[in-house]
């Protein structure tokens, strides 16, 4: 596959380089964030195009404390929900690039902050996948153990009910994604702690590295041995800790750097 158009001899050199490291790779865990979705059309949250950049409401809407304390926010968030960018978007060249690069047998781990669920929807092996910001396609309560599908709440919605109480206890529901404020999972920390330790490659995708704790995997694998490739649009929070920076399109270069050095040559 030939670069893209435009593309430096220097960069056509990098991609090189990482395509043959991963060629050589045993173990490579991947880190993706926003930027893998955002030819999808779902936009990041931060940049200059992103959801909290255009709408600073929104943000209260993804924090907990708002969230429980506020009907009103839920009511919004509620509505946010209905129209979410992922109903309608499918995976890119980037989420099935990954896919490609576990069938060579090479991703161990797939670590994600996005809660689209379109490395799902690409096909990649539930298994590796490690949803550390949790999923908007399912909901869950906050107070007792409910969960089901999220098409079960929206079609209370579209029904009439703008807040819809969980079926079971009465209490709040929301999606079963992790807002500001509300503990992570520690199963999943310690599946990407342990991914982290335990790869001779990390891939970080389309994420600034700035929201912790999950970006220490980063560090966590640089200090155990594995080169660090960071693909973004924009710099990130830990481009001195990497073998190797792409700033290039994922949906571009993902395909390139994980299907193999041969094909560059």
């Amino acid at each position: 596959m030939s670069p893209p158009a435009g593309a430096s001899p220097a960069l056509d050199d990098d991609v090189r380089t990482v395509a043959g490291w991963i060629d050589t790779a045993q173990a490579i865990t991947v880190l993706t964030g926003a930027g893998i979705s955002t030819d999808s059309g779902i936009p990041d949250f931060r940049g200059p195009n992103g959801v909290w950049t255009k709408n600073p409401a929104a943000e209260k809407q993804a924090t907990l404390q708002n969230y429980v304390a506020e009907r009103s926010v839920r009511v919004a968030a509620w509505r946010a929900r209905m129209d979410h960018r992922a109903w309608g978007a499918e995976p890119n060249d980037g989420h099935r690039a990954l896919v490609a690069l576990e069938r060579r047998r090479k991703l161990v781990s797939l670590l994600t902050q996005n809660v689209d669920g379109l490395h799902h929807e690409a096909g990649s092996d539930t298994d590796k996948i490690v949803e550390v910001h949790g999923t908007i396609r399912e909901v869950a309560c906050l107070e007792c153990d409910y969960r089901a599908d999220m098409s079960v709440a929206l079609d209370r919605i579209r029904l009439g009910e703008e807040d819809p109480p969980c079926p079971d206890c009465g209490g709040i529901l929301k999606s079963a994604t992790i807002s500001f404020g509300q503990q992570l999972v520690p199963r999943d920390l310690l599946k990407a702690q342990i991914a982290a330790e335990n790869c001779d490659l990390m891939l970080a995708v389309g994420t600034t590295l700035a929201v912790y704790p999950i970006a220490a995997v980063v560090p966590t694998a640089k200090s155990a041995g594995a080169r660090i490739v960071i693909v973004n649009a924009e710099p990130t929070e830990m481009d001195h800790l990497a073998d190797m920076v792409l700033r290039m399109s994922i949906s571009e270069v993902l395909p390139m750097i994980c299907g193999g050095a041969s094909r560059h040559r």
